[in-house]
């Protein structure tokens, strides 16, 4: 089977809710129950008293800003991202989490904005608000005529792949699974007869065989099966050994790419066996701008990533990335300046790929992939 290069769109935690649900049309809600701020148009001052005035209410593609124009020249085969954000009205606050996200159902045309492919739910927040929360969520986004992964109305649903439909009769497979170090409480994972989140509870050898079972279960000749995995702590660049193992385990058994995520900022990319491991997307969309502390990790840039891939092997030709910045909770091109801080990051934090380049008057980032065989 033949045909030209995949293109695939990554983004990592994509956090629609919150402060950013409060400069759209219909914002919900704005009581919080966190220690820091009990309400969420607070966040919205945070971001305006670091870079000016937001004029709320906004339009529904005005948290995505600069994105939108790069999806449509670049086109990719399918975006997937991870939505962490409970699509709800419901007053269900989950005990013993400091931060709760939903946005109001009726602003579900931001999210839509982005024409996102699949958006993967095993995360630490798409039951913030309790399963009744799940349930609207899940609702709310078949509604839209969205792909989910990751999370369902039993186990079954939990674990059933996405499934994108690409040239040549072939699909993009995603499976969406949940891991502890990112804060997904086991309570969530859903079972036989409960709502819930594939939720895999820890980076072992036995549960990289479980997940690598239902990979080969799904997958046919000429799919590409994408590991979207949220796991790993926030602010820092060190992958811990058992996720190294885990993600190449995953490749070992027919995953084509890992695609993780929940870190507040990128974390390495490797290339093994020729295949892409992206061990932490970092944030895309959220309502931490203004909010002070790791400055030095720089939270406030954001990457698009655009793998392309071999149809037939799944391996990585390049990897083209989007440096992006917020201001005024809305994304725009990052300064060359900032370009060349996250030009000289990725060279030093990635591993097997030749150097990062920079290219085209929108500031492109490429890895290349070096050693393609293997």
């Amino acid at each position: 089977m033949k045909g030209g290069p995949i293109t695939l769109c990554l983004a990592g935690d994509v956090m629609l809710g919150r402060g950013v649900d409060q400069i759209l049309p219909h914002p919900g809600d704005p009581v919080l129950a966190e220690a820091y701020l009990r309400d969420a148009r607070s966040y919205v001052a945070l971001a305006e008293a670091a870079n000016g005035p937001v004029p709320y209410p906004v339009g529904f593609s005005w948290p995505w800003g600069d994105t939108l124009g790069i999806l449509d020249r670049t086109a990719p085969d399918a975006l997937v991202l991870n939505l962490e954000t409970s699509v709800t009205q419901s007053d269900d606050f989950a005990p013993g989490k400091a931060v709760h996200y939903r946005m109001h159902p009726a602003n579900l045309p931001a999210l839509a904005a982005a024409r996102p492919d699949v958006c993967v739910l095993a995360n630490n927040h798409v039951l913030d608000f309790g399963r009744r929360g799940l349930a609207d969520t899940l609702d709310a986004l078949a509604g839209a005529e969205l792909r989910t992964a990751g999370a369902g109305r039993d186990a079954d649903g939990a674990r059933l792949p996405a499934a994108v439909p690409v040239d040549g009769g072939r699909r993009i497979l995603v499976h969406s699974f949940g891991m502890p170090s990112s804060g997904v409480p086991p309570d969530w994972a859903a079972t036989a007869d409960r709502s819930g989140v594939d939720f895999v509870s820890a980076a072992s050898d036995a549960a990289a065989a479980a997940v690598v079972a239902r990979i080969r279960q799904a997958k046919r000749p000429g799919d590409l099966s994408v590991a979207s995995v949220h796991w790993g702590s926030n602010w820092s660049y060190l992958v811990p050994r058992d996720q190294v193992r885990f993600a190449h385990a995953l490749v070992d058994g027919g995953a084509d790419l890992v695609h993780g995520h929940s870190s507040h900022h990128p974390r390495p990319l490797e290339l093994y066996r020729g295949k892409l491991i992206a061990y932490g997307c970092g944030d895309l969309v959220n309502d931490y701008e203004g909010i002070t502390g790791y400055e030095n990790y720089r939270d406030d840039l954001r990457l698009l990533y655009f793998p392309v891939l071999e149809p037939d092997t799944g391996r990585l030709i390049e990897v083209r990335i989007a440096p992006l910045q917020a201001r005024r909770m809305r994304l725009q091109g990052a300064q060359a300046e900032d370009r060349r801080w996250l030009q000289d990051l990725l060279d030093r934090i990635s591993r097997g790929f030749g150097p990062c380049t920079a290219s085209g008057q929108d500031g492109t980032l490429t890895l290349g992939a070096r050693h393609n065989r293997g």
